[in-house]
């Protein structure tokens, strides 16, 4: 391996372990901030699209401090004094833009004055934002290519995207700029880079999350916010810190109990599309794997869920098509500032009817009540989180004129990710080792709502069996 990677697995070099080193005095929030501003400014993988080093530093010093006066919150602080990127896409941290990788929506000068609900607890749970993690255009593409730039590339290959739509956040996380990072997920967006890049990623249960108090990412609930980490325990962490008392439109939602053995889980071995050799392997090498943990597993009908995915792209299309048509118009934005791509998908939201954009959210609803009907027959289901390896560098261009390219293309990129968006399911993505070209795997977990602890415990336990590896060392533990 050359200088700077790292074969070690996620206990030995993901964010809680770094958290407890700082807690522990073995390296100072500082000086990690220093190592990732530097990761940041080498980066080659076009992860970063925005970098406050101040702002960083200023922060990182001030944790130092409230350490050294043993502060209860600092040192009961989760991620104690780690650094943190926000994804150019969602929720907004304090002082940190959101362009949506638009040079349109970059030219009015938008910046957020404050903490959205979401990054104030991240700060809570001490993550110390100072930078912006690269995103698609209005994130419309499961790669990371922004018309402006920079290209996010995957740092197992660069010849690979990182997916999208929070590729940059997953190059940054695999190339060690920083141990987790904001991302969000409105059709697959955070588990299919945390497949692309050997990562965990979750997408909570709707509702479970805040958006407050913009809710300007809500697209009627079909997206979901948090992190994406190096281990299950990250992951886990970050739910718990953030999650509960949305104050949203929904009624709290209550994660159910975790059982460790026992599980009924589904398991689906196929796509709509076809899957590739490996990934089908992948799958089929999971089913002894969760037989020799305790749960048992059975070989789910893929037609049902086909046909419920289907109907989830068609609702998925309509409501990020309107979406972009009323933030393009609220901002005046005419097409000739955006892709081709974008303006074409835009023209499509603003001839929707109203009538139409209605029964997609009643076809949403129905859609979550027979997902309820599913999970009576099992607790979790295994399946496809991609069907081929990641996406080519240049595969997703936005200056064609073709919204059924794109959503199709989406489709079968991630086969049935947008059924847990559209049914408000939590969903996962949990790496399974590297193909014989060296490119990671995955598999995905899906449950019903509220079972985002039972999924993160299957994943744990599967994750124990065997733990991922990175192509880089975090920034500032090196050593």
């Amino acid at each position: 391996m050359s200088p700077g990677q790292s074969g070690s697995p996620a206990c030995h070099g993901d964010a809680t372990s770094l958290a407890e080193a700082v807690r522990h005095g073995e390296v100072t929030a500082t000086a990690l901030m220093q190592a990732s501003i530097e990761r940041a400014k080498a980066d080659r993988f076009g992860s970063v699209c925005h970098l406050d080093a101040d702002m960083g530093l200023q922060t990182a010093r001030r944790f130092d401090e409230q350490l050294t006066q043993r502060n209860p919150q600092a040192l009961s602080a989760p991620f104690a004094g780690l650094p943190f990127l926000a994804k150019d896409l969602g929720s907004a941290a304090g002082g940190l833009p959101v362009h949506a990788g638009s040079g349109a929506v970059k030219s009015r000068g938008l910046q957020s004055s404050g903490d959205s609900e979401l990054f104030r607890r991240f700060r809570q749970a001490g993550l110390l934002p100072f930078g912006v993690t690269t995103a698609p255009e209005f994130g419309l593409a499961l790669t990371s290519e922004p018309p402006g730039g920079p290209v996010a590339r995957n740092p197992w290959n660069t010849s690979c995207s990182p997916g999208g739509s929070s590729g940059g956040a997953a190059a940054a996380v695999a190339a060690g700029v920083v141990a987790i990072a904001h991302a969000t997920d409105a059709a697959g967006s955070i588990r299919v880079p945390a497949a692309c890049c050997g990562l965990t990623g979750l997408k909570p249960s709707r509702g479970l999350v805040s958006s407050a108090p913009e809710f300007n990412n809500h697209l009627m609930g079909v997206t979901g916010e948090l992190v994406l980490a190096r281990s299950v325990r990250d992951v886990l962490a970050a739910l718990l810190a953030v999650s509960g008392h949305a104050r949203g439109p929904y009624g709290e939602v209550a994660m159910s109990g975790v059982p460790v053995r026992g599980a009924r889980i589904g398991l689906v071995t196929t796509a709509p599309g076809g899957l590739a050799e490996e990934q089908a392997e992948t799958l089929h090498q999971v089913r002894p794997q969760l037989g020799e943990l305790g749960h048992a597993v059975i070989d789910l009908d893929p037609e049902p869920l086909d046909a419920l995915a289907s109907r989830c792209d068609r609702i998925i299309r309509t409501l990020l098509s309107v979406s972009l048509a009323n933030w393009l118009d609220a901002l005046q934005i005419g097409d000739a500032e955006v892709s081709a791509m974008a303006a074409a998908v835009a023209r499509e939201g603003r001839a929707v009817p109203a009538t139409v954009l209605f029964e997609a959210s009643a076809e949403a609803a129905r859609i979550a009540h027979r997902c309820w009907a599913l999970f009576d027959e099992v607790d979790a289901v295994v399946l496809p989180m991609l069907a081929g390896p990641p996406p080519a560098i240049g595969s997703m261009p936005t200056d064609r004129n073709d919204p059924d390219a794109l959503w199709q293309q989406m489709a079968e990129i991630a086969p049935r990710a947008a059924l847990a968006n559209v049914a408000g399911l939590p969903a996962l993505s949990l790496p399974r080792g590297l193909d014989r070209s060296g490119l990671p795997l995955a598999i995905q977990l899906m449950g019903p709502i509220g079972a985002d602890l039972l999924l993160l415990d299957i994943a744990g336990h599967l994750e124990a069996v065997q733990p991922p590896h990175f192509p880089f060392a975090i920034a500032g533990a090196e050593q």
